[in-house]
């Protein structure tokens, strides 16, 4: 009798989901709405309980939205939802000097009239865009959210990558994101390396009502201990990002509300009358610090959990919204053309796509940062110098202004404001 054929069944595991995202700020729902809008099924798991992100108490935190970044929340169906609480930058007015003795003769000034495509940028409260990022999710097919869970370990298997979670529970995707900040646990868990260091900075924040107009214009004074940026909001208020040697910033924190404004009228100056505080304050340490790479097998990172900067040239957000855009555009593009999503020599793309433009970004901001928080006279002289050279050169100028609405580079086609 002969033998039987024997058949041999290969059973491959299948992934519960396309992508996870570990994060749930504002750069993860970005990212799975984007993702989930081009077919893919999303889980995002997001270690704050939906009630905490959902607050919708006026905390004083702000975001300042390049151009090119407001162009991705429009083409993702998130901007109308927050249009209407939106302050339009129009100007930017860029000054140095020391507190209480007003600013330099030296001024760049840029005008958004100067480029064709509109305001340079946009002012967001933070409880304003976290909502609409959340409901916009609800509202979006293939998402899944999971709230107040968090990762304590990662695994990569043959063709996906399992998550445990705090409960015991497991996610498995074909493609993990880490979307969790500085201290990214994604990052830590795949032996990723950062390289970076503290400036001794710590940045003071509020939201302040002033009884003048802001007329649309962004103030930027750099002073000896750390830059103080003014920033407008809608109404008569302005987001505050104040630097300060951490010593200093810890004494100002612990002052009761009258003491934090004595301690800022002279550095603000009178140009909009009088001010009150509005909101809650912050503070935050300030530092550079960069991921030694951004991708791993299965893995890639996005926004701070690749890379953390100053705040001087506030893109913070603006570049973490590049990011979402170049990693969605290389996952959908290789998608289509039938490729594993999670292969390391497709991640490599959105690596090499964002390497460059993050290692240029975070060298200008450590030495803005180095060349305008000091008081050598003979750097003064320079930077005032300068500063009025590219106030006086018209090119110098829409050079510039084209720069803060995020215009340059090799942009995506989501902060083009395309679809992909």
């Amino acid at each position: 009798m002969d033998n039987p054929a024997r058949v041999i069944i290969l059973q491959v595991m299948t992934a519960d989901t396309d992508i996870v995202i570990v994060g749930g700020g504002l750069n993860g729902p970005a990212l799975a709405l984007a993702l989930a809008q081009n077919g893919f099924t999303v889980t995002v798991i997001d270690a704050l309980a939906e009630t905490v992100r959902k607050n919708a108490a006026f905390d004083g935190r702000a975001y300042a939205l390049a151009l090119a970044s407001q162009r991705l929340l429009a083409a993702t169906g998130v901007w109308d939802r927050v249009a209407d609480e939106a302050q339009p930058m129009l100007e930017i007015k860029v000054t140095d000097g020391h507190a209480g003795s007003g600013p330099s003769p030296f001024l760049m000034h840029f005008d958004h009239a100067e480029i064709e495509e509109g305001p340079m940028g946009y002012m967001v409260e933070d409880r304003h865009l976290r909502r609409a990022f959340l409901d916009a999710m609800a509202d979006t097919p293939g998402i899944t959210r999971i709230s107040g869970k968090t990762v304590v370990s990662q695994s990569v298997e043959q063709n996906h990558m399992t998550l445990t979670l705090d409960d015991d529970s497991t996610v498995s995707a074909r493609v993990l994101i880490g979307c969790d900040g500085r201290r990214s646990g994604t990052a830590a868990r795949a032996g990723i390396k950062r390289t970076g260091w503290d400036y001794g900075q710590t940045a003071l924040v509020c939201a302040i009502a002033h009884d003048k107009p802001h007329n649309g214009v962004a103030h930027q004074f750099f002073m000896p201990p750390g830059p103080l940026a003014i920033l407008p909001l809608t109404g008569n208020r302005s987001s505050i990002v104040w630097s300060e040697r951490t010593d200093t910033a810890r004494e100002i924190q612990a002052l009761d509300d009258a003491g934090y404004l004595a301690a800022l009228r002279p550095r603000f100056g009178d140009f909009l009358g009088e001010i009150k505080l509005a909101g809650k304050r912050f503070t935050y340490p300030l530092g550079l610090t960069v991921a030694n790479r951004f991708i791993d097998e299965r893995l890639a990172l996005v926004g701070d959990a690749a890379h953390g900067m100053h705040p001087i040239a506030g893109q913070g957000l603006n570049a973490g919204l590049r990011d979402v855009g170049a990693l969605v555009e290389v996952l959908v593009l290789a998608a289509r053309r039938g490729e594993d999503i999670g292969a390391i020599d497709v991640l490599e793309r959105y690596q090499q796509w964002r390497r460059f433009d993050t290692a240029t970004l975070a060298a200008a901001t450590d030495v803005f940062n180095r060349l305008f928080s000091n008081d050598n006279p003979l750097l003064r002289m320079g930077r005032d110098i300068g500063m009025g050279l590219v106030g006086a050169v018209p090119g110098l100028r829409r050079g510039f202004v084209r720069e803060a609405a995020g215009l340059t580079g090799d942009l995506p086609l989501l902060l083009q404001g395309k679809r992909i």
